[in-house]
């Protein structure tokens, strides 16, 4: 079985995106190909800011969560690895 990642990708207009993949090379060329997520259409070029393995699927669920629920500084801090994985998943339990 594939471990899960959390992912961040930048979009050309400096939002980030954050989902989960158990194949994120694979989900990252389908956003630049428009078959990804919504969002992200029309927001190319598509940068892979920050990729983190979490492992399963339901514990990638919980951070994702938690990730699209903080202030754009948090994952700013998050992509340049200041705030820890770790962090993450003490807060979602």
């Amino acid at each position: 079985m594939k471990p899960w990642y959390l992912y961040l990708v930048r979009c050309s207009d400096g939002t980030l995106y954050t989902g989960i993949s158990n194949d994120v090379e694979r989900r990252l060329a389908a956003h630049g190909s428009g078959r990804g997520a919504r969002y992200l259409r029309g927001r190319a070029p598509l940068l892979l800011a920050r990729k983190v393995r979490i492992g399963s699927r339901n514990d990638a669920l919980k951070v994702e969560r938690r990730v699209k629920r903080m202030r754009r500084e948090r994952k700013e801090k998050l992509v340049q690895g200041r705030i820890k994985l770790k962090d993450l998943k003490r807060i979602t339990r």
